[in-house]
């Protein structure tokens, strides 16, 4: 019977009043990319430390390929952690920084060398094993660490935030790199991070984490564009909320009404619930295309080099909305504009 890589059982952990996460049933599979994502006090860091054994569960059981963990120490773990301060030793060459886990371990020295030349030349630095630590850059000192930790060929490599020190070119870079070594190794890996665009560009699946609970689910494109609750769509990314009341459902769509007109969504509600619908910006439309919000006033713009973005008022908004137009689209502020939407590209929120 093959079992997951990992998987929380009833988790709850407290730090004397205060509860940190509960409630926590989910499951890893093995060679997956999970990204736990969530703002700061979130629950993300603290379920990565129950895995690798630093945190025990107040209540409940954490499993590593169908064995009970719980309460077994770190160094007893089929598991390795990369930090973001990557606790590099400065007095050794970066083959011994590498080959320092298999040490411990008391693996023979010939099979060491062996694993050391291997996980060097998967991350790129099979020329350096002789040089010292302070002689890297910010990236080469990540990638030791990376390799230190699958030196060790752990069932499930641990991830805190290891590409938060970088600069935002070379945090781009690593994560397509780090995505890369994960599909070539096969190993599971459990990354702990608060950057969005990061999450879904090395995720398999995405855990969104907000005050100890699990609020979200799934693989990127999903969480993104069918989130599952405000929380969710708010903190992925950019939206707008309309608010509204559910006035019909049928062949899994639902009517909502809302100060801007009835839209037909996709999603069920019950009848007379208060809902909200949600929409990206750049699924808004200026060209007439869709069904129609109103007629906006634009208040202010801004070019983010892919993009322009506007804030654009409506009179029945409390709120203005924020809209994404082609690089290309320039309007003034001051301007007013159709603004329209395709209901298929609105979220029904119900929590």
């Amino acid at each position: 019977m093959t079992h997951p890589a990992v998987e929380f059982r009833d988790i709850e952990m407290r730090f004397g009043e205060k509860v940190a996460v509960t409630g926590i049933d989910l499951t890893i599979g093995r060679g997956d990319f999970v990204v736990l994502l969530g703002p700061s006090g979130g629950g993300k860091t603290t379920l990565l430390n129950m895995i690798g054994g630093f945190l025990e569960p107040t209540h409940g059981q954490v499993l590593i390929d169908g064995r009970n963990v719980t309460g077994i120490p770190p160094a007893k773990r089929p598991t390795a952690t990369v930090f973001q301060d990557y606790a590099l030793f400065p007095h050794m060459s970066v083959a011994r920084n590498v080959a320092f886990g298999l040490k411990m371990r008391r693996v023979p020295a010939q099979e060491q060398q062996a694993r050391v030349a291997r996980v060097l030349d998967m991350v790129g630095l099979g020329h350096l094993g002789e040089r010292r630590i302070h002689e890297l850059s910010g990236g080469q000192r990540q990638r030791i660490a990376l390799a230190r930790a699958l030196a060790v060929e752990p069932a499930v490599l641990l991830l805190d935030e290891p590409l938060g020190a970088l600069d935002m070119k070379l945090r781009r870079q690593m994560q397509d790199e780090l995505k890369a070594i994960q599909k070539r190794v096969g190993t599971t890996f459990v990354h702990v991070t608060h950057d969005q665009e990061e999450a879904m560009a090395i995720a398999d699946r995405i855990v969104v984490m907000n005050n100890g609970f699990i609020e979200d689910l799934g693989d990127p494109e999903r969480i993104y564009l069918r989130p599952v609750s405000r929380f969710t769509a708010d903190f992925m990314g950019e939206s707008n909320f309309i608010p509204g009341k559910a006035a019909q459902t049928r062949d899994g769509r639902t009517s909502v009404d809302t100060a801007l007109g009835r839209f037909e969504v996709p999603g069920e509600a019950e009848t007379g619930v208060e809902v909200t619908l949600s929409v990206r910006p750049e699924h808004l439309k200026i060209d007439g295309a869709g069904q129609s919000l109103g007629v906006a006033t634009v208040r202010e713009t801004g070019f983010f080099g892919t993009h322009h973005q506007c804030s654009a008022a409506l009179d029945a908004m409390a709120e203005p909305f924020k809209v994404r137009l082609p690089q290309k689209e320039i309007i003034e502020p001051g301007s007013t504009v159709p603004l329209s939407v395709d209901p298929s590209d609105l979220v029904l929120l119900l929590r």
